[in-house]
């Protein structure tokens, strides 16, 4: 079954955020939208410079009204000793979720259950707590936070615009496409 379009499932998880360790659940999700970025490990390779890509674009996420909250199956403890003692950590001002038990991670169906930790899954959540976008790695390709900054756009231009799609390469402001018959062939 797809997770696209079904709604999160229920959780309570720890985390470091702004200093401080806090926990966030399922109902913090529900009223924004937001992105949950599956990641490994902390204090790895590949891992820093997604959260340093997507620390750089977080102020523009939060004017688009979207939250972010990055997880692994570290603990709140090691997010912390990892923010406090590298320089690209530090620019992290979203919440960084703790999963030790695994559970939010095996929600999410990226858990590598040999290895107990998190592929790098990307997930977009609409206000409603449904998921609209779910994109899966291997733990060796990083993602991009301007890509997934566009995917944002298109998927709150077209629950804004029922009827319409964004086509491959769409920007804000570009024409999108209104499915019917009489497209059918023609693009």
């Amino acid at each position: 079954m797809s997770l696209i379009n079904s709604e999160i499932k229920p959780f309570k998880v720890n985390a470091f955020h702004a200093g401080k360790f806090t926990s966030v659940s399922e109902a913090d999700l529900k009223g924004k939208w937001s992105i949950v970025f599956f990641y490994p490990a902390d204090f790895t390779f590949v891992c820093p410079t997604e959260l340093g890509d997507l620390a750089d674009f977080y102020p523009e996420f939060q004017k688009m009204g979207v939250e972010v909250y990055s997880v692994s199956t570290d603990t709140q403890f090691t997010h912390k000793a990892w923010h406090d003692t590298s320089d690209t950590i530090k620019k992290i001002n979203y919440p960084m979720l703790a999963d030790p038990t695994g559970t939010l991670t095996r929600n999410f169906d990226v858990m590598i259950e040999e290895e107990g930790l998190a592929l790098r899954g990307t997930f977009l959540i609409n206000p409603e707590g449904q998921i609209k976008l779910c994109e899966i790695h291997d733990n060796g390709i990083g993602r991009s936070a301007a890509e997934l900054m566009r995917k944002v756009q298109a998927a709150q231009y077209i629950a804004k615009h029922p009827g319409e799609v964004c086509p491959a390469k769409w920007q804000p402001g570009a024409e999108t496409l209104a499915p019917s018959l009489d497209l059918v062939g023609k693009i």
